[in-house]
């Protein structure tokens, strides 16, 4: 006979609780490598795995950030409230290091980009450069923002509309990007990571019939 399930009752866990539970849960997730600048002009570039595609109609993509333990929003959030514009690039197996390190809470006058040591690509219709080591870059435009709680790990949800996307011919099949070539990483829970090998790949086609 089988155990009885474990049962979590969220209203009693504490919030680092509930992440980690989370976390674990909803898993492998992608990652987007955000880049933002302020008003002023202050670059910005934060990894969010809360991240998703949406529809094509317009094409739109969407992630979520949390405020920090004393409640304020990250800088990511500000910048896109403030000038609604966005890059989102993939993150491949050779960022990762990089990448990490630009997911360090820096001061705001500090650019992710020179503190993790990436290259800036400029964008054609937005105003911050996506990463230039990235395989694929999504120029976006804000479309919304969607706030759930307040306070400390609250949750802000942010739609964007793409605008374009660059993609090296390298990690294309055919003229589109090619999940066996991106080498592309995900999260899992804790300071778990999984990499998207050409290997571990097989296809399913949807059924035509009842």
């Amino acid at each position: 006979m089988s155990e009885a399930p474990l049962t979590f009752d969220l209203g009693t866990l504490s919030l680092p609780e509930r992440g980690r539970l989370l976390s674990r849960i909803v898993a492998p997730r992608p990652i987007a490598f955000v880049s933002s600048q302020s008003a002023a002009g202050v670059g910005n570039l934060s990894p969010f795995s809360f991240f998703t595609a949406g529809g094509s109609n317009p094409p739109s993509v969407a992630f979520c950030t949390v405020n920090d333990r004393q409640g304020r929003r990250k800088d990511t959030v500000l910048n896109i409230e403030a000038t609604g514009e966005f890059v989102v690039s993939t993150v491949s197996a050779p960022m990762l290091a990089r990448m990490n390190q630009s997911s360090f809470e820096y001061p705001p006058d500090v650019d992710e980009f020179d503190a993790a040591g990436f290259t800036r690509a400029a964008s054609v219709l937005v105003a911050p450069p996506g990463v230039a080591e990235s395989p694929v870059r999504m120029e976006c435009r804000l479309q919304q923002i969607v706030t759930h709680g307040t306070g400390p790990q609250a949750s802000n949800y942010i739609v964007g509309e793409v605008l374009l996307i660059h993609a090296d011919p390298a990690v294309c099949t055919d003229g589109l990007p090619d999940n066996a070539k991106l080498q592309q990483l995900a999260r899992l829970g804790g300071d778990l990571y999984l990499t998207v090998e050409r290997d571990d790949l097989w296809s399913l086609a949807r059924p035509k019939t009842p």
